[in-house]
């Protein structure tokens, strides 16, 4: 591979790539650069020095704090890395500084091949209303709408009688950024000034921009988008398209390729008209481009039909997430693409190796995104040491993974953790593929939505393709698992039975008396542990009675509070890190990991967290005290407190506001009365459940209900 020189290419080294990114991204990166022989340079801040990405590139380099704007937003500190290390390219990955107009051109001037489109082209398509004028002009259709100058509001008059040319329900989105911030849903006029005055409000706070776009809302969208790919020779082509209408907050979590709406004749003018959107930008490199699609009825005699109707959304100028699912199903000549490839070979000045008529698409491809995330709490972020990670090593089975053993998951960068792609010949067997590789995929230490995504996954409405970018939210009742809030009765037995058999490891040849497996010089006596699930739940004794026609450490009969399970046959791998339980008529394996009084099993793509109970609760001066505690509801950073300590606070008023993995969410008092402790300050790293401040409530409300956040996202 050849490149092109630059004005101030100086001593950089051509085969070098620095990879401005973390997480899965680089490690992917990192995989194909070492493929073609290339080397890879990772960067990395004081808040991940050894993180996974690191560790497997040939050399990395530090370019900063652990705040993302003192280094993987830094470019002028990337850029320096980049020169030490003599790379001469670089690659952005997604997220962070990938569509980032001024650092491709800061690249170019320090005679850096920036691997990715030219500054023009992320301008053009980085700004919603200038990228849909861009596309119009090309003939690629869009939603009925309107938009606003950049930097000049329209009056509330324009704007509503805007709005009502265009017809309700509306949909207003910032015109720059994404990932659903600052969106709002407008089912009718008297809701217009409300929605409009939050969404420039949080446009202007989260991109620095107020301006809005207004479109058309339709029912039941599909969102499919198709890779394009052009080089600088005028040559471009698309790859076919991936469905991505499986979101939960607009955010993705489940891609596949092809989509199974579109025929080949609707696939080819989808195509045409990506293809003619990336021409109208002079686009160079691998981008996709995002169609909204009205999903025809699909209990409808004429869904088959209904003509396809799409919309222009916006162009992603970069590598996306789902790529894999693309490479999965896509072959040229029978030998299958690598997207990261093409874009080395593209920044390199190499044209294209195919025309559009050498691309076949084969099989079927689904890709899960895994999210250090609550599905249970709202989707909120989580986090904590990876005790114990199992991935999936099945046939037809892709991990793109960015953690090992030993890291731990902090809310200072973005919750997706790895990502699941199978693939197979058809939709069902690739689906059914995947429910096998989720339940494989064990994390322990760090909440995941792995459970969710494989529930998520056998809906009905999900087998059967019924898809929208609503459907998520609207089936989340029937796929959220019970057993996340009240673990199964097993679940307690197995935490019961590990923490005896790790006393048992810990004190191998100690006093047999400090052992607490009920041994005494005479009949056994049973031994009673309780967990939590929760904070706030009540611990729920568990009764080991051992065996003595087994040996020790392995049968008990056991009794969960007041239900008797009955003998407990115990296996324990050696390793240590998996239990077999054999119950009387059923068998069942866990992981098994523990740390700081935590014992976290999982099992079949499930994970409970318990904790080991306390046997003498401290006492409490004022039951109501209690009431009145505010936790939070997530690890993360304090980044305001909205109230000095002694004031009086009204229930449901903002305390301040926590932020974690990029978004912000606000604490709110869970009772009226006096805030008598604040434990929170600005800068304040905080705990998943630790205390933030205490509430003593007003006489008149003895017994509040407890609720301490309002989950609204705000800004990145």
């Amino acid at each position: 591979m050849t490149v092109e020189t630059g004005p101030n290419r100086d001593d950089n080294d051509d085969n070098t790539v620095l990879i401005a990114n973390r997480g899965e991204i680089a490690v992917r990166i990192v995989r194909t650069l070492r493929r073609l022989g290339m080397r890879s340079v990772a960067i990395y801040s004081d808040g991940d020095p050894d993180s996974t990405h690191v560790t497997v590139a040939d050399d990395a380099v530090r370019v900063g704090g652990a705040r993302l704007a003192d280094s993987y937003l830094d470019a002028d500190a990337i850029i320096a890395a980049a020169q030490r290390s003599g790379a001469g390219m670089i690659h952005p990955g997604y997220g962070f500084l990938s569509e980032n107009a001024s650092f491709a051109r800061a690249c170019a001037e320090a005679g850096l091949v920036f691997v990715g489109p030219p500054p023009e082209a992320i301008e053009a398509m980085g700004d919603k209303i200038s990228a849909k004028a861009t596309v119009a002009e090309a003939g690629v259709p869009l939603l009925p709408g309107f938009a606003e100058t950049s930097g000049q509001a329209m009056s509330d008059g324009d704007f509503a009688a805007a709005a009502s040319d265009v017809g309700f329900p509306l949909l207003i989105k910032p015109s720059a950024g994404g990932g659903g911030k600052g969106m709002r849903i407008v089912q009718s006029a008297e809701d217009l000034a409300a929605a409009t005055a939050a969404a420039r409000r949080e446009a202007k706070a989260a991109f620095g921009d107020a301006t809005l776009l207004v479109e058309r809302l339709l029912q039941r969208p599909r969102h499919i988008e198709v890779q394009v790919l052009a080089d600088r020779h005028g040559n471009v082509v698309h790859l076919g398209e991936r469905e991505c209408s499986l979101q939960r907050r607009h955010q993705k979590i489940v891609e596949e390729a092809p989509s199974p709406l579109l025929t080949e004749e609707q696939r080819a003018e989808m195509g045409a008209a990506a293809v003619a959107a990336a021409r109208a930008c002079n686009y160079v490199g691998a981008g996709t481009v995002e169609f909204i699609v009205a999903s025809p009825d699909p209990y409808s005699d004429q869904a088959s039909a209904q003509p396809l109707e799409y919309s222009f959304l916006e162009m992603n100028t970069r590598l996306q997430v789902e790529h894999p699912v693309t490479e999965a199903v896509v072959t040229v000549d029978g030998s299958p693409v690598d997207l990261v490839e093409l874009q080395l070979r593209v920044a390199a000045g190499e044209p294209l190796p195919f025309s559009q008529e050498r691309i076949v698409l084969h099989g079927h491809a689904v890709e899960a995104r895994i999210y250090a995330e609550d599905p249970a709490n709202d989707f909120l972020p989580t986090g904590g040491p990876v005790l114990l990670l199992h991935e999936p090593d099945l046939p037809g089975v892709r991990v793109d993974s960015g953690i090992s053993v030993g890291e731990t998951v902090t809310t200072s960068y973005d919750p997706m953790l790895a990502k699941l792609v199978t693939k197979a010949e058809n939709r069902p067997a690739a689906l059914a593929r995947m429910d096998r590789a989720l339940s494989a995929y064990t994390l322990l230490g760090c909440g995941t939505n792995v459970d969710f995504l494989r529930r998520l996954l056998r809906h009905p409405e999900v087998r059967s393709a019924h898809l929208s970018t609503e459907l998520t939210e609207q089936v989340r009742a029937d796929v959220l698992p019970s057993t996340a809030v009240h673990p199964p009765l097993e679940c307690y037995v197995a935490a019961a039975i590990g923490r005896q058999l790790s006393l048992h490891r810990e004190s191998p040849s100690g006093n047999r008396f400090a052992l607490p497996d009920g041994w005494r010089l005479g009949e056994r006596a049973e031994t009673t542990w309780r967990f939590q699930g929760t904070t706030d739940s009540a611990p729920v004794p568990v009764h080991l009675r051992p065996d003595d026609t087994a040996p020790a450490g392995r049968a008990f009969d056991a009794t969960v509070a007041d239900t008797r399970l009955g003998r407990v046959m115990v296996d324990r791998c050696a390793a240590g890190t998996e239990l077999r339980l054999t119950f009387e008529e059923s068998s069942v394996r866990y992981q098994h990991a523990e740390s700081d009084g935590e014992i976290w099993l999982g099992r079949d793509g499930a994970t409970w967290r318990l904790r080991e109970a306390r046997r003498l609760p401290s006492l409490r001066v004022n039951e109501t005290v209690a009431d009145g505690t505010v936790r939070s509801p997530m690890p993360g950073t304090v980044l305001s407190v909205a109230v000095p300590p002694n004031s009086h606070v009204e229930a449901g008023s903002a305390l301040m506001v926590v932020e974690a993995m990029k978004m912000e969410h606000t604490i709110t008092a869970p009772v009226s009365g006096v805030l008598t402790q604040l434990s929170a300050h600005p800068g304040t790293t905080v705990a998943m459940d630790a205390v933030l401040a205490v509430i003593t409530p007003d006489p008149q409300n003895p017994d509040p209900e407890r609720s301490t956040s309002s989950h609204e996202e705000h800004t990145p």
